[in-house]
């Protein structure tokens, strides 16, 4: 069976806390609560389903530091901002940095349960597209310099004659490498190529 999707809430109220750890769990979620943003830094998420509901204004550093480190340190887990502090340009801000969502205290259960399942199915939409990244990349890096070379002229739209031209070869050794290129990235047409290498471009970006 799948594990259920972890909660993290992170309040310094511990009556808010408490109140939210009840819900979600009620709701079939995980759940782990943290006073500040320090403790949460010490225990952050280790992959799977995860959310992360964080109090705006707390002791110490705010939601929003807390937000920044998550991006500055890698750690790739949807944000739901939670505030009875909330104004316009914080919303903004925060959903600027990233954040899923930006919900005002007292939150109804429907709607943070709404904002919440929103916010796991965009990270696993997430989840995925850096696993497929990751796999690309892996690919690419079997490639031998030539191959590299000779992938990036299919993609700019060279046929066999002109890349073996320009690389001084055999076109008959074009076509042995570029089915080289072909096998190795997993494509069965050179259009799939210039998906692969736009995939890459865009995470290199």
């Amino acid at each position: 069976m799948t594990a259920p999707a972890v909660i993290h809430v992170v309040d310094d109220d511990a009556a808010m806390r408490s109140a939210l750890e009840r819900l979600l769990q009620a709701a079939g979620y995980g759940v782990r609560t943290y006073a500040s943003a320090g403790e949460f830094l010490l225990e952050p998420p280790e992959g799977g389903a995860a959310c992360v509901l964080l109090d705006l204004r707390m002791p110490g550093p705010s939601g929003l530091d807390l937000h920044e480190a998550l991006t500055r340190r890698g750690i790739r887990v949807p944000v739901i901002f939670l505030t009875g502090h909330g104004d316009v340009a914080t919303g903004v801000r925060a959903m600027k940095a990233g954040a899923s969502d930006f919900l005002t205290k007292p939150v109804a259960r429907d709607t943070l349960l709404a904002a919440i399942a929103g916010a796991l199915e965009a990270g696993a939409r997430q989840s995925a597209a850096c696993a497929e990244v990751a796999d690309l990349r892996a690919r690419y890096a079997r490639l031998t310099a030539r191959e590299r070379q000779v992938f990036g002229l299919i993609v700019a739209g060279k046929l066999n004659k002109q890349i073996a031209g320009e690389l001084g070869v055999a076109e008959r050794t074009v076509k042995a490498q570029r089915a080289q290129v072909m096998v190795k990235l997993g494509a069965a047409h050179a259009a799939e190529l210039g998906r692969i290498a736009a995939r890459l471009n865009d995470a290199s970006g």
